[in-house]
């Protein structure tokens, strides 16, 4: 069975892999995902924040004088919120480099535009085959309109692609007025591909203490059907390569997400809470998967249910949307 695959451009054995999270920190780790059949390695981000910080820091030792430098230290989080800095970052893409043969994918994350995007280019000659741009942000403005958002994310990426010869895919989040036409600018912009999505923090309240309440829970399969739809609609009219990243726990949820169009597929939580072994029993059972269903290639499977196959995309979504809402009646 041949389950090899194109994603930005790089020749994968399989688009199988460990997504961005605490999971490449440890080089021991990163050896046992190789070893599970990770197809790819990707780091977690390296923030702007992170990277800001430094260089004032840098400013500060410079002028001591202008109290101006030590308010805007104040406006980024303490170092010791960060497992790495910059430069352990770089150490450790080396290292990652140096430890394993399969492609090594760094990350970006940041929400506005500025110097900080040189590290881009420093996270190249470090040794990594392509890079994640991850757009992290919340609006909260009411003066700033969506397409200015969009504008300032665009500029973003066109830096950080300028900067790089190494293919760059962008990190989303769902919360575009028209998505497909974000992507279309996105590949205009130098990208070479598209993951879905960011999984945003969701804070709660503790009504007792007055206080806002931050957690992060691993994800679901319920979280995957979010990004089957924008697969499936982008899947097929977007020159850029798709990965899924989000819900993806078993067989049939990366058999699903190749179906909508993924040329990849990023596990995190599954391998957080199973190990890195997990990967390898979704490998092999997307390989049983397709024996049995009779295909000769991952290539036949491939966004073989995407809209791109529908003439009227929009009009078969919103069919579905009304049969949907027709067809519930209740409990008695």
């Amino acid at each position: 069975m041949d389950l090899s695959t194109t994603y930005l451009g790089l020749p994968l054995a399989h688009p199988l892999m460990a997504g961005a999270s605490p999971l490449a920190d440890d080089l021991d780790t990163v050896r046992r995902l190789e070893d599970a059949g990770s197809s790819a390695i990707v780091l977690r981000s390296l923030f702007e924040e992170q990277i800001v910080r430094e260089q004032l820091g840098a400013a500060a030792h410079l002028q001591a004088h202008d109290d101006a430098f030590a308010e805007a230290l104040s406006y980024t989080p303490p170092t010791t919120v960060f497992a790495m800095g910059p430069d352990t970052y770089l150490e450790q893409i080396r290292r990652i480099r140096e430890a394993v043969r399969v492609p090594v994918i760094a990350s970006l994350n940041g929400a506005t535009p500025g110097g900080w995007t040189r590290y881009a280019r420093l996270m190249e000659q470090a040794g990594a085959h392509a890079l994640e741009c991850n757009l992290y942000v919340i609006p909260t403005e009411p003066h700033e309109s969506g397409q200015h958002v969009e504008e300032r994310l665009l500029a973003i990426v066109a830096s950080v692609t300028s900067s790089v010869t190494i293919p760059v895919a962008v990190k989303l989040s769902p919360f575009f007025s028209s998505l497909p036409h974000f992507a279309r600018r996105l590949s205009i912009a130098g990208a070479r591909g598209a993951v879905l999505f960011n999984r945003f923090y969701q804070p709660d309240i503790d009504v007792e203490d007055l206080d806002v309440v931050r957690s992060l829970h691993l994800s679901d399969s319920s979280e995957l059907l979010l990004r089957l739809r924008w697969l499936a609609v982008l899947s097929g009219r977007t020159p850029l390569s798709l990965a899924a990243s989000g819900g993806v726990h078993t067989t049939v949820d990366a058999v699903k997400a190749m179906m909508a169009g993924a040329s990849a597929v990023q596990l995190v939580s599954a391998l957080l809470r199973h190990g890195p072994g997990h990967l390898r029993e979704v490998i092999a059972g997307v390989h049983t998967w397709l024996d049995e269903h009779d295909y000769t290639s991952l290539a036949q499977l491939t966004g073989s249910m995407n809209l791109s196959r529908c003439p009227e995309p929009a009009a078969y979504e919103r069919a579905n949307y009304m049969t949907l809402l027709q067809s519930f009646h209740g409990e008695v």
